[in-house]
């Protein structure tokens, strides 16, 4: 199982804790949205103590570069590997943490799932001002995004699921700014980029971290503390009439996963062609009557 949360800035005992609490056992993969603060001093101070301490739990844990931590590239302990079918990061002295190379795109049980890392550090002065660590690399570069770009047209524009540490602009959650920052000197290439990508994109669902806020609107998942999880597709019911959607779709809610993501992924492994539009429509009402009900 594959098993979704937001930034723990080097807080290896919260994550700990969600493993008890969440039943995690070796042979499941926790993904982190970024700021994950396991290579913050890029030294033995710290870092490693955390690394050493997480590794022996003995689950893999996969992480997405952030933009308050070393780009794993950048260390020379690091060696690239391959990893379900995408280029990841890794020491040898901690095989169970790695790192995804940004553009990247992977199969996790059958999802297709594209890797973009990277924002703009907001506190940018205030660390420089207190001598607190800031990298200018933390945004994705040029280089960066058309790597991106060029592994998405080998896939033609076509992915189950987007994981990245920020979101397209369109989904600011103004709501998370921090208060007494003058917004106007906030670097928003980033996420203005991560716009023209999603205008694009044909996809299930995008998870990102960053702002510290648990929220979900439309296909769009913010989270920090609260998980989301990708079943494998196997443990699902191919849907062929009505009342095995709804028997699906409560499925995906006792696994915690998202109803569009499993369906997309669906269409694209499982389902017969003739079938897809039924399909879709059982879906989109089943959203319809969702969202009523929270209304």
């Amino acid at each position: 199982m594959y098993y979704l949360t937001g930034d723990i800035h080097g807080d290896v005992r919260r994550l700990l804790n969600d493993f008890k609490r969440y039943d995690i056992q070796s042979t499941d993969t926790v993904i982190l949205l970024g700021d994950v603060g396991l290579n913050y001093y890029g030294s033995d101070r710290g870092d490693n103590k955390s690394k050493k301490f997480l590794n022996k739990q003995g689950v893999t844990v996969f992480c997405i570069h952030g933009n308050h931590e070393m780009r794993p590239e950048t260390i020379a302990s690091y060696e690239e590997t391959k990893w379900n079918g995408g280029v990841v990061y890794y020491e040898p002295a901690y095989p169970n943490l790695l790192f995804a190379k940004d553009g990247e795109v992977f199969d996790l049980d059958g999802y297709r799932v594209v890797v973009i890392g990277g924002a703009y550090s907001v506190d940018k002065f205030y660390r420089l001002q207190r001598g607190m660590s800031w990298f200018d690399d933390e945004q994705p570069s040029a280089e960066t995004k058309a790597r991106v770009e060029h592994n998405l047209d080998a896939v033609g524009w076509m992915v189950d699921c987007v994981l990245s540490h920020t979101c397209p602009a369109r989904y600011t959650p103004t709501e998370a700014f921090l208060s007494g920052l003058d917004q106007s000197s906030v670097d928003r290439s980033t996420e203005e980029w991560l716009d023209s990508i999603e205008e694009r994109l044909c996809y299930g669902s995008w998870f990102c971290g960053h702002w510290h806020i648990e929220k979900h609107i439309d296909k769009m998942y913010f989270l920090m503390k609260s998980y989301e999880a990708l079943a494998p597709l196997e443990d699902y019911t191919i849907p062929v009439d009505e009342q095995t959607f709804r028997d699906f779709t409560a499925l995906c809610e006792r696994k915690h996963t998202s109803v569009d993501i499993v369906t997309r992924a669906m269409f694209r492994y499982f389902i017969d062609p003739k079938n897809r539009e039924t399909i879709k429509r059982w879906a989109d009402e089943f959203r319809e009557r969702e969202c009523s009900e929270n209304e």
